[in-house]
């Protein structure tokens, strides 16, 4: 396993201090949400290794990044269901609740908002020249 993005350390000091299990499972999230941006990157064609050797503010943004996903799922109720909002009526009687993370695990922690922060989710543009003749490339 390769060296995580961020530390427990890093939590703390971006949001507030863990207690003594957080800390623990923080310690074992930070291996696998780094590695799992490490697979996303080269899922989109980026060693973000390299990227993180050539460019200091592209370090602090992955560590941002892997300091944010870890701690969202810190912040996931392990008791029961992880309700984000329920409503309930009577007589006729209706429910209904939303999860907070759908399936949950580290993947579907990862946002695109932060893809977007490490630079692997980009909108793309491309054109073509669709006349006979033109040789040249766009």
């Amino acid at each position: 396993m390769n060296r995580p993005f961020a530390t427990v350390e890093d939590i703390q000091r971006l949001y507030r201090p863990l207690t003594a299990a957080e800390q623990a499972r923080a310690e074992d999230l930070l291996p696998l949400v780094s590695d799992e941006i490490r697979i996303l990157g080269r899922d989109h064609g980026k060693d973000i290794d390299a990227a993180i050797a050539k460019d200091s503010a592209y370090e602090s943004v992955v560590k941002i990044v892997t300091c944010d996903v870890t701690f969202r799922i810190l912040r996931q109720n392990t008791e029961g269901d992880a309700m984000s909002q329920e409503s309930q009526s009577a007589l006729g009687y209706s429910w209904s609740g939303t999860f907070a993370v759908a399936g949950g695990g580290i993947a579907n922690s990862i946002l695109n908002n932060d893809l977007k922060k490490l630079g692997l989710l980009r909108q793309r543009m491309g054109s073509e020249y669709i006349w006979q003749g033109y040789q040249g490339s766009v």
